[in-house]
């Protein structure tokens, strides 16, 4: 069925919100998020924005859950762009280069997702986790498939704890051993990567050619170094 020209606007104006959103957080950062103010932006009253988002934090869902999906998908066509059998390692540093590529295209979408700097918002993590397991997800491949040849050893790797009181069981849950050990490396990884990319982001990384790619395609190299076993 083809949509009226109502819902077609009631859509675009949804997504002018959130656009109108994001011009707020580059300006003046997420914790000064305001209907308001996105209101008289886009010329409407606050109230009317509750037709799209029931209220403010419904709206950092909503932008949560976007930066995400993008966040993945750049990852994910990098890693694609190496199908081939024997391109195993090109295919995990693709997606290494696209992590730290997507925050620098994206900083503030970066900063929203990797902490919690709106005042007062809880994370409603039912709805997130499978957004945040898609953007983990070319990672994840990369590991699971050099374990699988041999090329990673997840003997030693600490497994993560698996308790119903922790707020990201439900990444875990079912999972067997390998699985988790996947993860748990997966996780070492992306604290050593995000570690220095939200340094450069924010301006926190001291001087290096190329404004920090030398640096991290050091620490990528490194991490290969330190994971992978030769063929």
């Amino acid at each position: 069925m083809t949509p009226s020209r109502q819902e077609e606007q009631r859509g675009n104006l949804g997504e002018a919100i959130k656009e109108a959103a994001w011009e707020q957080i580059a300006e003046a950062g997420a914790s000064s998020l305001s209907l308001r103010a996105i209101g008289r932006a886009l010329g409407i009253t606050a109230p009317a924005i509750y037709n799209y988002y029931e209220d403010r934090d419904a709206l950092v869902t909503a932008l949560v859950i976007d930066a995400f999906n993008s966040f993945g998908d750049r990852q994910l066509a990098a890693r694609d762009e190496f199908p081939g059998p024997g391109q195993e390692l090109e295919r995990l540093r693709a997606t290494g280069l696209a992590y730290r590529q997507w925050a620098l295209d994206h900083p503030h979408r970066y900063l929203l997702i990797f902490g919690n700097p709106v005042p007062g918002y809880q994370p409603p993590m039912q709805e997130l986790l499978p957004v945040m397991m898609r953007s983990l997800s070319a990672l994840t491949g990369c590991i699971s498939e050099l374990h699988a040849l041999g090329r990673i050893d997840l003997t030693a790797i600490p497994r993560p704890l698996c308790e119903p009181g922790n707020r990201f069981f439900a990444m875990l849950e079912p999972a067997d051993d390998e699985a988790r050990a996947v993860y748990a490396l997966a996780m070492l990884i992306w604290s050593r990567v995000h570690g220095q990319v939200s340094l450069e982001i924010t301006g926190q990384l001291p001087p290096f050619p190329g404004n920090g790619a030398a640096l991290y395609e050091f620490e990528l190299d490194s991490i290969a170094r330190q994971f992978i076993l030769p063929n």
